[in-house]
């Protein structure tokens, strides 16, 4: 502070000194002080940057934009690709898929082919569409003098429609199928009484039905079915059909356990024939059926179980009886070599509703004069081996024994004519009375099979596979399995590569047993009659010139094997179908 009041005072003497120079002269010395002090600066002292600096670039020092341009020129390649390195994968042509179709064809024996689908869909919400098929023959066989012609016509109409949680579907459908009892017995048949039989007979079926899919429901889908079958013989038959599967969760059983499902079932089958075989007096049958199955599949270390039981309760209304019946149903799978072999075993059983549709499936000419019953499958024990040779062959290797209550058995009607009688007791003889038809049988049956599979994937252009099963029946009444081969062996190839296609089958069925009679109804079985084991061979292929257009051929027994389907009745020969196809979309 003293130092600041000394340099005022000098500063003020040095001012006035100054004035006073014109008048006197200084003689006073300049010399140079330094004066030290402490300096605190504060934020007010700084100086701020109101705006930001620019910063001006000179042309020369400015980014040039780079401009890229190819000189090309030829340059001789030194790569050579190396052969077998990469190889391509021919997954084919893909085929178009279109909605509807057209098939016409004709072959020897008169044998006209129709065929036609018609399909409509709008993208994930409903579909419907119309199926019409007809196959038959005009031309009766050569050594037939009843007539021998056949012709089936079939229409299905079906609508289907997506819901966001299920989907239904229902359809209609009518079948016509006519075929006739060609087959006589071999009997001097005269002319006039060939020309009093009436071997006609006609097959009209109608079904109504549908089905509803659930998504995450404990209901996985429901289906029915109702069934009107006639024939041209007022035979009549009502079947109505029901089943639904559930599904149930376990967890708070078994820790990581699979649902329980539930298969029920409702059967019910009501028919009536205007006679029987033996009289005038009509049959009647009458069946209710109920069936629960529940099943759980799971896994014990590399055992797969399936384990299951049948519940049936039945009702035969028109005799007034009712049964209930328990089957097992049990199936296990285990792995010898994972992948590769395995064996598999179980046992299981059924209660099967025979009907008079059904039958004619099997056999088109059996009499309208049959007795209706159900068949117990006690038991339906079996196993065996699957194995996986090579990656393109498997083998199956099984046998099985069943055990079957009242199982139906077809044999041949005995004849009401000598060959020259037309009536029998004052009444005229009906087209199926003359030895040319069959009646269905019941019998209690044993049936041990042993059977054998194999497959072999050739290339992917060609499969074949072979099956042979060999059965051993014993029946407890009946002199032999009427009408059952012993065995059975198939083999069946199929081709596709490029536009060419095709599949052939052999199959061959061995002797079958039916009924010598020792005279005219009502007589006595006096023997065995042998039906030769017989081979069908049949051919199936085409040529596609596009992805509509299709020419096909279908050849049936193309060895010419003359045999018989059943008792006395001889099939075709050769027969040959050509035809062409064509697909296409509204």
């Amino acid at each position: 502070m003293k130092k600041i009041l000394s340099f005022i005072c000098f500063c003020t003497v040095v001012g006035i000194a100054a004035q006073d120079h014109s008048k006197k002269k200084d003689t006073v010395k300049t010399e140079v002080v330094e004066i030290e002090t402490r300096y605190n600066p504060k934020i007010a002292d700084a100086n701020k940057i109101v705006k930001k600096p620019t910063i001006k670039i000179l042309e020369k020092s400015k980014r040039k934009k780079l401009v890229y341009s190819i000189f090309s020129a030829p340059v001789a390649s030194t790569f050579v690709p190396k052969t077998g390195v990469v190889k391509g994968i021919d997954v084919g042509v893909k085929e178009r898929i279109f909605n509807n179709f057209v098939a016409l064809g004709y072959g020897n024996y008169a044998s006209p082919y129709t065929e036609m689908y018609f399909h409509y869909n709008s993208k994930f919400e409903n579909d419907f569409g119309l199926h019409l098929k007809y196959s038959g023959s005009q031309e009766n066989l050569r050594n037939s003098v009843l007539n021998s012609t056949f012709s089936n016509i079939e229409t299905t109409v079906f609508y289907s429609q997506n819901e966001r949680f299920y989907k239904w579907k229902t359809y209609l459908s009518a079948k016509r199928n006519s075929y006739n009892w060609y087959g006589l017995p071999d009997l001097n048949f005269s002319t006039l009484a060939i020309g009093q039989i009436e071997e006609q007979q006609n097959y009209n079926q109608f079904n109504l039905g549908g089905e509803i899919s659930f998504e995450d429901s404990k209901i996985e889908i429901v289906k029915f079915d109702l069934q009107y079958f006639t024939d041209a013989w007022n035979s009549s038959e009502l079947y109505a059909d029901g089943s639904a599967i559930f599904k149930f969760p376990v967890d708070f059983l078994f820790r990581n356990s699979n649902e329980i499902s539930i298969s029920t079932q409702m059967e019910y089958l009501r028919g009536r024939f205007q006679q029987s075989y033996s009289s005038d007096a009509p049959l009647d049958h009458h069946f209710l059926t109920l069936n629960a199955s529940p099943r759980y599949k799971f896994k014990w270390g590399a055992i797969a179980i399936d384990l299951g039981t049948k519940l049936f309760l039945s009702f035969d209304i028109e005799n007034d009886l009712q049964h209930f019946l328990v089957y097992p149903d049990v199936n296990v799978q285990f792995p010898i070599v994972k992948d590769f072999v395995s064996v598999y075993g179980g046992i299981s059983g059924g209660l099967t509703t025979n009907n008079f549709a059904s039958f004619t499936e099997q056999n088109p000419y059996v009499s309208p004069t049959l007795f209706m019953t159900q068949t117990n499958q006690k038991y339906h024990a079996f196993g065996g081996i699957k194995a996986l040779a090579t990656n393109d062959l498997s083998v199956h290797l099984g046998i099985s024994r069943k055990n079957e209550e009242d199982k139906p058995l077809f044999i041949r009607n005995n004849s009401k004519s000598d060959g020259a009688t037309t009536s029998l007791n004052g009444s005229d003889l009906k087209g199926f009375e003359y030895g040319n038809s069959f009646s269905v049988i019941y019998d209690d049956v044993i049936t041990m099979t042993f059977a054998g599979e194999l497959a072999y994937e050739a290339s992917k252009y060609l499969s074949v596979s072979t099956s042979l099963r060999y059965h051993v029946f014993d029946t407890r009444n009946s002199a032999e399995a009427w009408n059952l081969p012993n065995t059975e062996a198939s083999i069946l190839a199929k081709f596709k590569k490029k536009n060419w296609y095709g599949s052939a089958s052999i199959n061959y069925f061995g002797d079958r047993k039916d009924a010598l009679y020792s005279g005219i109804y009502p007589s006595n079985t006096i023997g065995i009659q042998t039906i030769a084991g017989f081979v069908d061979a049949n051919l199936n292929g085409g040529y596609h010139f596009n992805d509509q257009f299709t020419v096909f051929v279908k050849i049936n027994n193309f060895i010419n094997g003359k045999y018989q389907q059943f008792a006395n009745f001889d099939v075709q020969g050769f027969q040959a179908i050509l035809g062409l196809s064509y697909k296409f979309d509204f």
